[in-house]
């Protein structure tokens, strides 16, 4: 308790400190996320592997992070597809995706362009339930605080939409349900520094009393492999303004329409193929 205590006290002795400072700058991420191979267990080892190599650009990324005191951008990092690249569509960016946070205001944007379409969904930022940790490790010349929380799983499961898996038990014991799923929980672990005093990090995660270096969530990793400060000239954060604004909650509505259009799609042109067979 007391190391605990000690912890938060430090962060906030050390944000006082460069209050007064221009202080900003930008930190690198690789993201990576791991599929649950457990839907596709009828592949051959040799077709997991194709599988795996065929998503890799959608599952290892890297992401900039460009921070200042009150505000934040979180952009992905695009290269130019070679040729033959091959892939989900779906999957690969256009570079003008990001994640805009402004904590003084308290509003996120986040810049998404899905189904053809371009979305800046719209939501307040509502304090993060941080269970504030007393592990410490060192992450580069930083030294990082653990930090915990438990929270509603909100993102598409592309996997689970595009599995060729069946369960007809499974699909009639939650007939009854379809209409009221039940929320999915994530779990995230977050190592944060004091150091670098800014209250943001990664993704949509913020809160903490230091820059958020590495994040965990479900199957997702991502880990700050650069940090660059620089306290000269301003460095510009803009909020994205090209799109058709939206809330989070009907944001969250499209893509609920979406996917299940997608999903019956795909079950549909599953049985053309028996057919044909």
């Amino acid at each position: 308790m007391i190391k605990s205590l000690c912890t938060v006290l430090f962060a906030l002795a050390t944000i006082t400190s460069f209050s007064q400072n221009n202080f900003q700058g930008k930190a690198t991420y690789m993201s990576k996320t791991t599929l649950d191979m457990s839907r596709y267990d009828k592949m051959s080892e040799q077709q997991k592997k194709q599988m795996m190599a065929r998503f890799k650009s959608f599952l290892e990324k890297t992401y900039t992070l460009s921070f200042n005191k009150t505000t934040s951008s979180f952009r992905e990092n695009v290269q130019l597809e070679g040729p033959g690249a091959s892939g989900p569509s779906w999957s690969r960016s256009n570079g003008q995706g990001s994640i805009y946070k402004n904590i003084s205001d308290k509003n996120m944007i986040e810049d998404i362009e899905m189904f053809s379409k371009r979305f800046l969904v719209s939501e307040k930022m509502e304090p993060l339930q941080w269970e504030m940790g007393m592990e410490t490790k060192k992450i580069g010349n930083y030294t990082c605080y653990k930090a915990t929380l438990v929270k509603e799983d909100t993102k598409v499961d592309w996997g689970a939409i595009f599995s060729r898996r069946r369960n007809n038990k499974k699909k009639d014991s939650t007939k009854t349900s379809e209409n009221m799923p039940e929320k999915k929980m994530l779990t995230v672990t977050a190592w944060y520094t004091p150091q670098i005093p800014v209250s943001t990090g990664p993704d949509v995660y913020w809160g903490l009393p230091g820059l958020i270096l590495e994040l965990n969530a479900g199957r997702t990793t991502m880990l700050c492999t650069e940090v660059s400060i620089n306290s000269d000239g301003v460095l510009e954060i803009e909020e994205p303004k090209k799109g058709k604004k939206v809330t989070r909650v009907a944001y969250t509505k499209i893509v609920k329409e979406k996917t299940a259009e997608l999903k019956e799609r795909f079950k549909n042109r599953g049985r053309g193929n028996n057919r044909r067979l």
